[in-house]
């Protein structure tokens, strides 16, 4: 007997489908409309390696974040209209699938949560003229109340979000112009102060990878809404391909004309940048990239309650996301989640490797979804194993020279991955799909 997750899971209907432009695309678009994939996006590259090459690096982890994260959970969500929980059991088994992608999903969501929480408290505390250090009393008043009040919203309104994400998303949209406006000034004779080009480059595609890992596999969820590969396609190059060409081009652009035009300014974050504009528009913006923060630290409490819920049934959902939410909190406040570099390695190394083994395990099975597979599927989680290996080397202690050769780790803890469960599947350790004779459900693999 398969378990509930996937003998209870609905495939989208066909019927029930929509264009591209009407869901993955803006859905995804909101996603690096976030503060948080561009506030630390130019600190560590851009002073390293210049604006032409960061350029080509935001090129290049575009179109990684495309091919290796995103198109195969997605086409397999267009080709079942079943989510990342249920496809993920071919990669990882029936019962390998509570723990990846299933309950992972969940546990990483109180990191983004507190990366939110973080950000728009400090926004707030800025753009009232006070102290926006983490650990301070008001502080910790600040996200207290932010971080209680979007769990409540995401478990008891969740759908009224929904209905204002997309307009609330224009908020961004909109600032990122207003910034670039007042700070390109004399952005082409800008002179990056550190000359690392290569490792700057790096840098930056792990971090535009690393902050994409999670939302790669999510793609099972997008293309499930989708009608076919066309809008599987379109749907990744414009909501993501250009996305990322949008927010973090301008921020490249705004930020290296920003130290163009004032060499005292030391700070390579976005909120520098909105400091430097001064006076009441400066705190009008800080003040609206918090309320452009609501959708997604909704969701994102909303995707922890829902996957821990899923997997184990017995655990309320409500309760589920206090808690995380409460972690979160923690997380914020003593200063962790501040590290966004940092975190979005982890990220990376997480789930870097699942969505590699998914693409193996997809490309293997003739680009088509296999069904669930028996138990743990060892050639699923040996794969991750090795990846995540690969992908937290930068964490091990000891200057160790060549640990530079693994870098950036995100995308070769997913090269990994891939490697590993093919190698694993030929030998034998891939387990064999459930049996659709012995009755349990026959699932869609178009």
């Amino acid at each position: 007997m398969l378990p509930d997750y996937i003998a209870k899971a609905s495939p989208r209907p066909s019927a029930s489908r929509a264009a591209w432009y009407t869901n993955t695309a803006p859905t995804y678009a909101g996603v690096f409309l976030w503060i948080g994939f561009y506030q630390s996006i130019a600190n560590g590259t851009l002073n390293r390696a210049g604006l032409g090459w960061s350029l080509a690096a935001l090129c290049t982890a575009a179109l990684l974040c495309f091919g290796l994260y995103y198109y195969a959970p997605a086409m397999l969500g267009m080709k079942t209209g079943l989510p990342l929980y249920v496809v993920g059991s071919s990669t990882f088994g029936a019962k390998g699938g509570y723990l990846i992608p299933g309950l992972l999903m969940g546990a990483l969501q109180a990191g983004w949560y507190s990366v939110s929480t973080d950000l728009s408290t400090k926004f707030i505390l800025k753009a009232a003229d006070r102290n926006a250090e983490a650990g301070t009393g008001a502080y910790i008043l600040i996200a207290a109340l932010w971080a209680y009040s979007m769990a409540w919203i995401a478990a008891k309104g969740i759908r009224y979000v929904g209905r204002v994400a997309l307009l609330v998303n224009l908020i961004p949209l909109v600032m990122l112009l207003v910034v670039l406006s007042r700070t390109y000034s004399g952005f082409a004779n800008y002179s990056p102060p550190q000359r690392d080009t290569l490792g700057g480059f790096i840098l930056l595609v792990e971090i535009v990878t690393g902050f994409f890992a999670t939302a790669g596999a999510a793609g099972a969820d997008f293309g499930m809404e989708n009608r076919n590969a066309r809008d599987v396609r379109l749907g990744g190059l414009v909501g993501i391909g250009l996305a990322i060409l949008y927010t973090g081009g301008l921020t490249l652009f705004a930020m290296a004309g920003a130290h163009s035009g004032n060499p005292a300014l030391s700070s390579y974050n976005f909120d520098a940048l909105i400091g430097v504009i001064g006076g009441p528009l400066s705190r009008t913006i800080f003040i609206l990239y918090a309320i452009a923060s609501v959708p997604g630290a909704c969701f994102c409490a909303f995707i922890m309650g829902n996957s821990f819920s899923t997997m184990l049934p017995n655990l309320r959902r409500t309760p589920v996301i206090m808690a995380g939410v409460t972690v979160s909190i923690v997380l914020a406040s003593t200063g962790v989640a501040s590290h966004l570099v940092p975190f979005f390695q982890i990220i990376g190394a997480s789930f870097g490797p699942v969505c590699g083994a998914i693409l193996a395990d997809y490309l293997l099975s003739g680009k088509k979804w296999a069904g669930p597979r028996q138990g743990i599927n060892f050639a699923g989680y040996g794969a991750w194993a090795a990846g995540f290996l690969v992908g937290i080397v930068p964490f091990l202690p000891g200057q160790m020279e060549w640990k530079a050769y693994l870098a950036p780790a995100t995308v070769y803890s997913t090269i990994t991955g891939f490697v590993v469960y093919v190698l694993l599947a030929k030998i034998g350790w891939q387990s064999d799909p459930v049996d659709a004779a012995t009755g349990t459900q026959q699932w869609p693999t178009r």
